[in-house]
């Protein structure tokens, strides 16, 4: 009777006698399409990513600067070996449908959508892409697999090309759970130095212990690399090897909690080095390498301890069976022309894609026809304010604000900072205040006159860290009209912004104006008035639409 019975671990690895004579058509199939159709496909999907210059670009941005999503970098890799592996465990079969096509076709549609028309979610301080830049990533993937290897195909590889709609890993509301944790984190380690007679009572003990004074304990501190880490590798090798679906939840979500919980266990073993090493030069100086090694070492032994709870769990992977195709092999030789003309197919998608007016080689070739400098673009008078000095902001040698300051005798500077990215035209400056743990006294949409009159509602954020009165106005402008912010059905602290532009007319221009003086005594209010009718009295001489056809 045992004779009878399958290993639950090995039987998704091991054909049985009648299922390998079953898959040999596929291997049949695989072995009559010759390498030249294997380079033409090769070539159309890198070919493809061409008509995503601008979702790749934008995700490249965020890969390369922003250290907490820097792993979305190995995404797209990782995706594309584990659908090749997908495939070729199905014979490499060639079984595809024609329904790959209107996917195809769809995703280049979107990625035009996006950067034609423009909505956005905004829930509390929060932001969310309706049309995120993922998507169009995801449907080329998807689409071309359905037109060349079959749904089947496709059905099996539900991970890999689901990890293309995790190109960004990290989704921008966890920008908000940064300050409180690493609150958090200086709170614990500063409780530890206290616990072990330790206590940061000199200057140096304070600027690495409390949250009030500069931080050294900073954004790279809070746990949430490694939590998100801990948690990609937990997800990847829970699919490999093929755990029940809630035994890798749980295996997933304890991965991100460990990583996390030995962040915790880095700033207390960090706290005993700073101990050890306090009154000898060599070790102080060495201060950043210790903590690195000691972070490497700690994420090593996570991961090896995470690998070995998933060893206890191999009793419960599922087993996949693999369906019996019992086509012949004459019918698969008459499914030998399919591919050559689904290959046509694929190329005609993508030429189009790549011809159109509003196609991402296009709008490509127009932004590097734009002038590298900005500054001679700024308005030299708005209204009284003269402009007095301009600068602009680059990453990784890429202009992507343009701001200048505008002055008046005996009254504030007022800054206006023109977003330039390539990589999208949309930034909300009082959000990026936010996200660095700046949080606003108030933040509302606030109607303000423009030159000629307009009335156009600005998002407003007051702020006040102690030394500073802040007031943040932005905006987005088109040739003719600034994006509105009306309240949606959820209620005042949930808005939906919607802005449509002919992109062969004009693309949004985001901008936004600040005003900056010394903190007072006065009521909130009253300084806010004040703010506020300094600011009116600025945006009463700029005219948005000019601005905005300075900047196309």
């Amino acid at each position: 009777m045992s004779t009878n019975q399958e290993d639950p671990i090995s039987a998704p690895h091991a054909l049985s006698q009648s299922e390998t004579t079953a898959a040999e058509p596929h291997a049949d199939c695989s072995s009559t399409t010759s390498p030249w159709l294997w380079w033409c496909i090769a070539l159309l999907t890198a070919l493809g990513c061409l008509g995503f210059s601008r979702e790749i670009h934008s995700l490249w941005i965020v890969w390369t600067t922003d250290p907490l999503r820097s792993i979305g970098i190995l995404i797209p890799p990782v995706s594309l070996l584990l659908t090749l592996r997908v495939w070729r465990q199905s014979g490499w079969e060639m079984r595809g449908t024609w329904w790959g096509l209107p996917l195809l076709a769809s995703s280049f549609a979107v990625s035009v959508l996006r950067s034609s028309i423009v909505i956005w979610v905004v829930a509390s301080n929060g932001i969310l892409d309706s049309i995120p830049v993922a998507i169009p990533i995801f449907l080329y993937g998807c689409g071309a697999l359905l037109l060349l290897a079959g749904p089947r195909t496709v059905r099996k590889a539900w991970f890999p090309l689901g990890l293309l709609l995790l190109c960004q890993p990290v989704p921008s509301a966890f920008s908000l759970l940064d300050f409180p944790l690493q609150h958090a984190a200086a709170n614990i380690a500063r409780s530890f130095a206290t616990l072990i007679g330790f206590a940061p009572s000199t200057p140096q003990l304070r600027l690495m212990f409390s949250p009030r004074f500069g931080m050294f304990i900073a954004p790279g501190c809070d746990g949430i690399r490694g939590a998100v880490t801990m948690g990609y590798v937990a997800l990847l090798l829970g699919y490999m090897k093929r755990v029940s679906l809630r035994r890798w939840m749980a295996y997933v979500a304890g991965a991100v909690l460990l990583g996390y919980l030995f962040n915790f266990t880095r700033l207390c073993v960090l706290v005993l080095y700073y101990r050890m090493a306090l009154g000898h030069p060599a070790l102080e100086s060495a201060a950043k390498w210790a903590d690195y090694c000691i972070g490497s070492s700690l994420f090593l032994f996570a991961t090896l301890l995470a690998l070995r709870l998933l060893r206890g769990l191999k009793g419960a992977s599922t087993s996949q069976a693999v369906s019996a195709n019992t086509a012949s092999s004459a019918r698969s030789m008459a499914r030998m022309q399919s591919p050559v003309l689904k290959c046509a197919a694929f190329a005609a998608v993508v030429g189009l894609a790549l011809a159109l007016p509003g196609s991402a080689l296009r709008d490509h070739t127009q932004h590097t026809a734009l002038q590298v400098s900005y500054a001679d673009r700024m308005p030299k008078t708005i209204g009284d304010y003269a402009l007095s000095r301009t600068w602009y902001e680059q990453i990784d040698g890429t202009t992507m604000v343009q701001a200048g300051a505008y002055s008046l005798p005996g009254a504030d500077e007022i800054i206006l900072a023109i977003w330039v990215s390539p990589s999208g035209n949309l930034h909300n400056g009082n959000d990026c205040l936010i996200v660095r743990g700046l949080q606003p006294t108030a933040l509302s949409s606030y109607p303000f006159t423009m030159a000629q009159g307009k009335t156009v509602d600005f998002r407003t954020g007051f702020y006040n860290d102690g030394i500073t009165d802040r007031i943040v106005a932005n905006a987005v402008c088109g040739l003719s009209s600034c994006m509105q912010f009306t309240p949606g059905i959820l209620g005042s602290r949930f808005e939906f912004e919607y802005m449509a532009f002919e992109r062969q007319k004009a693309h949004p221009v985001s901008f936004w104006v600040r005003i900056d003086r010394l903190a007072s005594e006065a009521p909130e209010s009253n300084v806010h008035a004040l703010l506020t009718t300094e600011l009116q009295r600025f945006l009463a001489g700029l005219d948005a639409s000019q601005l905005s056809q300075s900047f196309q």
